[in-house]
């Protein structure tokens, strides 16, 4: 198996797949401590996709897994033989595409009743392949943005933990989905360009609420503290006596 994101829940699975028996081939992700605790190989790649081969010739059982990982899979590693790329998403698919940070924001805003996360294969698009399974849980009417997202994080490890096994054995398969599937909706860096209209909405200040993920969330953090271009300075005006 390879790895490749960052942060916690990428060493968190790491460390899961390996004290489970699972081979761990590679670990691709910005600290090297992340393979430590499967005494695997570490890679530092700017872009995993240049180091196509490289993934390809270590994978041992074909599995590669895509955990709290901002990276774009493309061309030459999507058509590699013989790899099948697993993403867990923080986030329901298809409503919560794009980036998590942002993607609770709305959700929050939006007045969605579930969030959760979404194990699924990777394709050419974004968070558009094929889903495995969710985790589910309930948004209640006083959660706030670090409530959701500390639970998103901890449903992906869930998930993650329970679809290992299946994946493994090569019996995990795309699920059923309803006739009437859910709105897609992608949430990247461009959507905080309309956050200013939100400002008066009754959700703001739960929805906005980074609590300890505003470390984690710089570009969110930073939206934040614009001021809304409706905004009118008042600048003294200085007369002549």
């Amino acid at each position: 198996m390879i790895f490749v994101g960052e942060g916690a829940l990428l060493r968190r699975a790491v460390t899961h797949a390996a004290t489970r028996g699972h081979p761990v081939d590679l670990v691709c992700s910005a600290d090297p401590l992340d393979a430590a605790a499967a005494d695997a190989p570490h890679l530092a790649a700017a872009d995993i996709n240049t180091h196509a081969d490289t993934v390809a010739r270590a994978c041992s059982d074909g599995i590669v897994w895509s955990l709290n990982n901002r990276q774009i899979f493309r061309e030459p590693l999507l058509r590699a033989d013989g790899l099948r790329i697993l993403n867990i998403h923080n986030g329901l698919l298809p409503r919560h595409r794009g980036l998590p940070s942002v993607a609770v924001l709305f959700a929050l805003l939006h007045g969605d009743a579930e969030y959760g996360a979404t194990a699924h294969e990777v394709d050419a698009g974004i968070d558009t392949g094929p889903v495995l399974a969710e985790h589910r849980f309930p948004i209640g009417p006083e959660d706030r943005y670090h409530h959701v997202m500390l639970r998103g994080i901890r449903a992906c490890h869930a998930l993650f933990e329970q679809i290992l096994p299946a994946v493994a054995a090569g019996t995990a398969h795309p699920a059923a989905r309803a006739a009437a599937a859910e709105p897609s909706a992608y949430y990247g860096l461009r959507a905080l360009d309309r956050l200013d209209t939100y400002r008066d909405h009754p959700a703001y200040a739960r929805a906005t609420d980074l609590g300890p993920f505003s470390a984690h969330a710089p570009e969110l953090a930073r939206a934040l503290l614009l001021p809304s271009p409706h905004e009118t300075l008042v600048r003294p005006v200085m007369r002549g006596s």
